[in-house]
């Protein structure tokens, strides 16, 4: 009997335990590109850990891809932050 709870409990707690980080982070930044100067704000999914540093990091590089400079990473949020961020970021929300 015990073995049997232990079949069923194991995988229930490492379900919740990937659930729970597998929380999703969005971030909000600063952008620029040269020749002509052009400077943008735009909200992006991390992909990573929700951290600024991985933030800054995966961001740039989005942006350096498609011919932007990353300015600085304004603030790091969950799903509930994007709707108030939407309209602001216009053509870049969501877009790298």
């Amino acid at each position: 009997m015990k073995n049997a709870l232990l079949l069923f409990a194991v995988p229930f707690f490492l379900g919740l335990g990937a659930t729970a980080s597998a929380a999703e982070c969005f971030a909000d930044y600063k952008a620029k590109r040269d020749n002509p100067l052009r400077l943008h704000y735009g909200v992006v999914q991390v992909t990573g850990p929700c951290s600024n540093s991985q933030a800054r990091d995966e961001i740039a590089a989005r942006l350096q891809r498609n011919g932007w400079t990353l300015l600085n990473v304004l603030s790091l949020f969950d799903a509930s932050g994007l709707e108030e961020r939407k309209r602001s970021a216009g053509q870049f929300y969501l877009r790298f």
